[in-house]
């Protein structure tokens, strides 16, 4: 089985710049000792995983409506072709709000 390159490039994502990201983030709300540049961090976090969780979700539909239009053409002109993918393109759709935002975290939290 093998996965697209944009699978795993959001994967590679999550996998390696997701801990940084974290440990970053808590060892600055740790230095920062409650101050309310720790505590504004700390609401980034929360505001940015449910706006990513929303996101994820509306792109996630948007792509199975897709994949079914494209497997409605594929039946009514009896290729199979363009079927090939569907799953990776999902999950693409349902990664790739977390992965720009743990890639833009990385960039910003890096300086």
């Amino acid at each position: 089985m093998f996965f697209s390159a944009d699978l795993l490039d959001e994967f590679a994502s999550l996998w390696f710049q997701a801990p940084m990201v974290i440990s970053s983030r808590l060892l600055d709300f740790a230095l920062s000792g409650g101050s309310p540049s720790g505590t504004a961090e700390v609401g980034r976090m929360i505001t940015e995983k449910l706006s990513a969780a929303s996101e994820s979700i509306m792109a996630v539909n948007a792509a199975l409506v897709n994949e079914g239009m494209i497997a409605a053409t594929a039946l009514a002109t009896g290729t199979c072709a363009s079927l090939a993918g569907a799953s990776d393109r999902v999950a693409v759709a349902a990664l790739k709000p977390y992965g720009s935002r743990v890639r833009a975290n990385a960039r910003r939290l890096s300086e």
